[in-house]
């Protein structure tokens, strides 16, 4: 149904629309709060490998030990033994484990940091 209103105070025109939108069965709208939500809950309670790692962010590991996990700003940041979130191995046969919610959070922070280093590096 469309109308049309001429409004006599000024020389606007007006037109309502009625719009009808299908959303596909097998879809729903939600907010980005709700989404950034759904996100979240996605990785609680969850621990990345090295192997989950590289799949994340499609770096191998000695890249990743190179540019993230190694070098002294973020080492003090992510070794658990200093308080934070990333496992690293003493020994042959332990493995990395890394708290995948805060280790998200970590990598989206420090994005511009960690391939700024890199630049410096090669």
């Amino acid at each position: 149904m469309k109308t049309l209103h001429h409004n006599h105070d000024s020389n606007q025109q007006h037109l309502t629309v009625n719009l009808s939108i299908p959303i596909p069965t097998d879809s729903v709208i939600i907010t980005k709060v709700e989404l950034e939500t759904l996100k979240q809950q996605e990785l609680k309670g969850v621990y990345w490998t090295m192997q989950d790692l590289e799949k994340r962010i499609n770096r191998k590991n000695e890249w990743i030990k190179e540019n993230i996990l190694y070098p002294t700003k973020f080492n003090k940041i992510l070794d658990v033994n200093q308080g934070g979130f990333v496992f690293y191995p003493q020994s042959r046969g332990q493995s990395w484990s890394f708290h995948a919610i805060k280790m998200a959070e970590f990598l989206d922070k420090n994005f511009q940091q960690i391939f700024s280093q890199e630049n410096k590096v090669a």
